[in-house]
C-alpha cells in the first residue's frame, strides 16, 4: 500500500511537471528505484 501510494505521487509528479524526454523511462526508472529504496525503509522503521 505504502508502495503503491509513493509510487503514484512520483507518477504524478513526473507528468505534471512538462519534461520532454524522448524517452520517458529516463525519468521513471530512477524514480522507481527511490520509492522502493524508501518503501523498504518505511517498512522496516513501521515493523519496528
Amino acid at each position: 500500500m505504502i508502495y503503491g501510494a509513493i509510487s503514484y505521487g512520483g507518477l504524478t509528479l513526473i507528468n505534471n511537471s512538462e519534461l520532454d524526454l524522448p524517452n520517458m523511462w529516463v525519468a521513471y526508472l530512477p524514480m522507481f528505484v527511490g520509492v522502493y529504496i524508501v518503501t523498504q525503509w518505511l517498512d522496516r522503521k513501521i515493523d519496528t
